[in-house]
């Protein structure tokens, strides 16, 4: 068995050349039953558990070759394939780890799927603040000061979850972490969503996998070349069970997988594993020139990362023309250039992974965005808050107690001390702002206001429009 098999999507090629006739799910019969002929040549690998192509939730050929080959990629002792996302493993992994009223330390910075977990869970999440990086205006991961100092009040907490790196691309010292947790026999889970890709080396960041996390979920869609939904499980722990790992994704996986999303992991894994060092080369002379023209753009700033350590596929713009980051994506999309968030200050794009030889129009768009933010003046942001990092803090309200609580909408101006009823989420990055059953501080309502005044869209927070928010009714 190599690398440079694609055990997966030659069983799926091999079926289709068979020119098979179809009395079985699903009823487009490979495309035969079609409403648009975009669709007709992916609907050809839309097949289903059948010989020869077997079966995501008992695998025994393709698939688990396919799954043997990515954990040989990443050295750990099993990986899985998600076809539910990212969403799925944040579920399975935090559900193997942890039973109701256990003590959850959770990194406060964390995707609303971990949230959901922690809640069908029904633990106590104690969540830790992570650092702020001023320059950047954004949140990036915990200290290992802080998380020392979370294990110390906690002792018996069953699990640290983490989520490295942060949308942008910045990173954190994850190695000492999951060093200081496992002294402490407690298992270390991280969303690495974005990192997929980190297992290539220089000059990326190592992958948590890499650092001895027990269970490390990545969306391969994200920065590998695998359809949106495709994901990655690795388990490589002495603290969790197995089999409850996999007795988790039988349940929250669809039971009808999808053979392009799986096809396209195992082809994913294929071109990450083909990855070398001149592509490396390649990649970073593309997005240095790519950097280096948009620097000549006196309306926004290309954000470093600290020490020049973190994803080199993201690039951060902020905005120093008095438009938030909000005006300036909608400023690109009107000219067909879609990035991937926006935030108050700034617009993120995330680049391909490039190998040699690969073309990308980033000279084209550089150029673009020089004509369209041009005739803007330059302005820069005036010094905002900064977030107390390293706090620690838990629901004021368990989430077993809430079904029992009466609720209300009240004006955001006067809901300090309250505690929160609805889970309010800027979306993307999902990250949310506001946990149903904490209590709402000044600091978080004064970054709501600055959200809803720059154009942030929301999940969560029904009322929002109406300036007002739902809070427990205590007595």
């Amino acid at each position: 068995m190599t690398q440079f098999q694609k055990p997966l999507y030659k069983a799926l090629i091999k079926h289709i050349k068979q020119k098979p006739i179809s009395f079985h799910v699903p009823g487009h019969k490979y495309g035969e039953i079609n409403l648009s002929p975009l669709y007709q040549p992916i609907l050809q690998l839309d097949a289903t558990e059948l010989t020869g192509l077997d079966d995501l939730h008992s695998p025994e050929d393709a698939i688990l070759e396919a799954e043997t080959l990515l954990a040989d990629l990443f050295q750990v002792e099993k990986s899985y394939f998600l076809v539910n996302g990212s969403t799925v493993g944040n579920l399975t992994m935090i559900m193997a780890a942890c039973t109701e009223d256990d003590t959850v330390l959770v990194q406060r910075n964390c995707h609303k799927s971990v949230l959901n977990a922690l809640k069908l869970a029904k633990v106590n999440p104690i969540f830790l603040e992570p650092e702020y990086n001023r320059e950047w205006k954004v949140a990036a991961g915990i200290t290992p000061e802080t998380a020392a100092k979370a294990i110390s009040q906690y002792p018996n907490a069953k699990a640290i979850i983490l989520t490295y790196p942060n949308y942008y691309g910045l990173v954190t010292h994850v190695q000492e972490i999951i060093e200081q947790a496992h002294r402490n026999q407690i298992p270390v889970l991280v969303d690495e969503a974005h990192g997929a890709h980190f297992i290539i080396g220089q000059p990326f960041p190592a992958s948590a996998a890499q650092m001895g996390a027990d269970i490390v979920v990545q969306s391969a869609h994200k920065t590998l070349p695998a359809m949106t939904m495709g994901s990655y499980l690795h388990f490589n722990s002495k603290l969790i069970e197995k089999t409850k790992v996999k007795e988790n994704l039988e349940m929250f996986q669809s039971s009808s997988p999808s053979y392009p999303i799986m096809a396209s992991l195992d082809l994913a894994r294929h071109y990450l594993a083909g990855y070398e060092q001149k592509d490396a080369t390649f990649l970073l002379k593309e997005i240095d020139r790519f950097k280096e023209d948009l620097a000549t753009i006196p309306q926004i700033k290309v954000l470093e990362f600290p020490n020049h350590h973190g994803d080199c596929l993201k690039i951060t713009l902020q905005s120093q023309c008095g438009l938030s980051g909000f005006q300036i994506q909608k400023k690109l999309e009107e000219h067909a250039i879609y990035t991937e968030l926006a935030d108050p200050y700034n617009v993120l794009l995330i680049l391909p992974l490039l190998k040699q030889g690969q073309n990308y129009p980033l000279e084209e768009t550089a150029l673009k965005i020089k004509t369209i933010l041009e005739d803007l003046p330059y302005q820069e942001w005036k010094e905002d808050y900064q977030p107390a990092a390293g706090s620690i803090s838990g629901l004021e309200i368990p989430y077993k107690e809430m079904s029992s609580l009466k609720e209300q909408d009240i004006q955001i101006n006067k809901a300090v001390g309250h505690v929160c009823a609805e889970t309010i989420i800027p979306y993307p990055p999902g990250i949310p702002l506001l946990i149903k059953g904490e209590k709402i501080n000044a600091e978080k309502l004064t970054q709501l206001k600055t959200l809803l005044e720059s154009g942030a869209r929301f999940q969560g927070g029904t009322n929002l429009n109406k300036e007002s928010i739902r809070v427990f009714i205590q007595h």
